[in-house]
């Protein structure tokens, strides 16, 4: 796992090597066990180590037959690579060499063959081209700059902005989908001018210029199959363990993020079972009158396994404490309160491990959310859209409510009615497409980078999602049940999971402790910038002092929004507190 970087001259000028150091430097948090660079003719490419395979010899750039590569990328599948590829003269043992070969043999088609993570660019000397791609879940990040000196690009749009390539000017569009969705959707980000390499997606510059797309989808065109109860249930258990098998596949100690939930008592029951030695497992409780704590059930499960468990409380003070310098990292902003629990977990596993396996991915492959569960009929066009109704509307604090907000889900929407006969296929899609990439998988990735850490997700597999997302609707949803054949599965292999039983979720009582300051918050997030320039004062504060889960949920959108926008457009520094830092 890494940082990566890098400039492409529109003049055929060399790159200014002073960028492309102060673009290492940015990224240094991403890996901080060495440091690469390549700056040939009009091209120059960077790459901060975080050394998890290959300790000895995979230092990067890796250099292939006039190829350059940096990567910030596993593939977990490089050993079946490796022999497929024995012809090839390989120099190193990393898990990233594989790719150099392919792209020698395949062309743009070399990620067909990847199964992995992955956020990579190629310096083509013989073709004078840079390649750009990102792996069909969106599970590593990469953003881009089109100005009229560089393409630029980096795994986080932060850097970009520091070392002087891009202005922190927000993209009011975007602002408004994060306020209303908690995340944004598509290539556009916050930033103005700063896009994303999609999910999926393979870019080709020459000169500067994006001259080609590519773009595979994660999910299966197939139609639904018709496979048994008993024979999915079969499958499953072999194409999950051989997943998680190869998500552990490592050279440095490895862990997990352990809720006692459906997803991560899966992974924790596989773990234990392919481990040698007892998994790590780490799991944070809550304290406050509104949540409900699992610790309990997930300290017993975990015993059950003999799993090393560390148990970690998160408490108001944590979060009051931890939210600027959480907000610091999330540079591609994301107001979901997870973030910080998220953060504190990382601070705690980076003691002992360099890699967490994580269970992000199982709601959206198998169908956990309540959204999939309301009537699919009533979902149709027309009647009842997806993400009807976003975080402020209806609530009177907004200047110029969004009437577009919508506009990327909505085609997302179309899109995909048109690939699928199932109704629920094309939520599963518009979900993976945006909400995946761009809310939890970002989350996932800024919390653990910011402690040096990797983070990997055995669900985002495609040998998992093309077995289970062609299946019956019935096997993932029954009545009022989402993942239905995951819990199944787990109720034969793990019954003291009691995976049947009511699911509470990972909930943190950020409606309550904001509750308990909204005096002090209402003043001081009504008077910051970036919410004078969207809401009145007085609206504000009112919603601050109103009681409601939905008006708790909606005040922590805009303090979020509140402290973003200081220490990414104003340039403050978080400090000791949200208090401090928005005074």
């Amino acid at each position: 796992m890494c940082g990566i970087a890098g400039l492409m001259s529109l003049n055929c000028s060399r790159p200014s090597k002073e960028i492309l150091y102060n673009l290492a430097s940015k990224l240094r948090h991403r890996g901080p066990d060495g440091f690469g660079s390549h700056l040939v003719r009009d091209t120059g490419i960077i790459h901060r180590r975080l050394a998890i395979i290959d300790l000895k010899t995979g230092n990067q750039p890796l250099f292939g037959k006039n190829t350059r590569l940096v990567a910030n990328a596993e593939i977990y599948n490089y050993l079946e690579l490796s022999e497929m590829l024995k012809k090839e003269k390989f120099k190193t043992e990393s898990d990233c060499e594989c790719i150099l070969h392919l792209y020698n043999i395949y062309g743009l088609r070399f990620t067909k063959f990847l199964r992995g993570m992955y956020a990579l660019a190629i310096h083509d000397l013989d073709k004078d081209l840079l390649i750009l791609a990102r792996d069909p879940f969106g599970i590593k990040p990469l953003y881009y700059l089109e100005s009229s000196k560089y393409f630029s690009f980096s795994s986080e749009p932060k850097s970009l902005i520091d070392s002087g390539l891009a202005m922190p000017k927000v993209n009011k569009r975007k602002r408004d989908e994060l306020l209303q969705l908690q995340f944004t959707t598509g290539r556009e980000t916050i930033f103005s001018g700063i896009k994303r390499v999609l999910p999926g997606e393979t870019l080709v510059i020459s000169r500067g210029k994006i001259i080609k797309r590519r773009r595979t989808n994660p999910l299966t065109r197939r139609k639904q199959n018709n496979l048994s109860q008993d024979l999915v249930l079969k499958k499953l258990g072999r194409v999950m363990e051989d997943s998680v098998n190869i998500h552990q596949r490592s050279d440095v100690p490895f862990g997990m993020f352990f809720s006692g939930g459906i997803d991560s008592s899966v992974l924790l029951f596989l773990m234990s079972k392919i481990a040698k030695k007892s998994v790590r497992a780490y799991t944070i409780g809550f304290s406050g009158k509104s949540v409900h704590n699992e610790t309990k059930h997930a300290s017993y499960l975990a015993r059950i396994l003999g799993a090393k468990h560390t148990r970690i409380n998160f408490t108001k003070n944590d979060f009051w404490t931890l939210l600027p310098k959480v907000t610091s990292f999330v540079d591609d902003p994301v107001a979901d309160y997870a973030i910080v629990p998220t953060y504190k977990l990382a601070q705690v596993a980076r003691k002992d491990v360099k890699v967490i396996l994580s269970g992000e991915g199982g709601d959206e492959i198998f169908a956990g959310y309540g959204r999939y569960r309301v009537p699919l009929g009533a979902r149709l066009f027309g009647k009842r859209s997806f993400y009807s109704k976003g975080i402020l509307d209806g609530l009177n604090v907004l200047k110029n409510p969004s009437k577009d907000w919508r506009k990327t889900i909505m085609d997302n929407e179309k899109k995909f009615s048109l690939l699928y006969h199932s109704r629920l296929q094309v939520l599963q899609s518009v979900d993976c497409q945006d909400w995946l990439a761009h809310d939890l998988l970002t989350k996932l990735d800024r919390c653990l980078m910011s402690q040096s850490l990797e983070g990997r997700t055995p669900f985002l597999d495609t040998d998992v999602a093309n077995l289970v997302f062609p299946i019956a609707d019935k096997m993932k949803i029954r009545g009022r049940i989402g993942k239905w054949i995951l819990r199944k599965w787990l109720a034969r292999n793990l019954p003291e999971s009691k995976p049947f039983s009511r699911k509470r979720g990972f909930s943190v009582p950020v409606g309550e402790w904001i509750g308990e300051e909204s005096d002090r918050l209402s003043t001081l997030v009504s008077q910051q910038p970036g919410i004078r320039e969207i809401c009145n004062q007085s609206d504000v504060i009112r919603l601050f002092n109103k009681s409601g889960k939905r008006q708790g949920f909606a005040s922590w959108c805009l303090l979020f929004y509140a402290l973003w926008h200081q220490i990414h457009i104003c340039g403050i520094n978080p400090k000791k507190d949200v208090f401090a830092t928005l005074s």
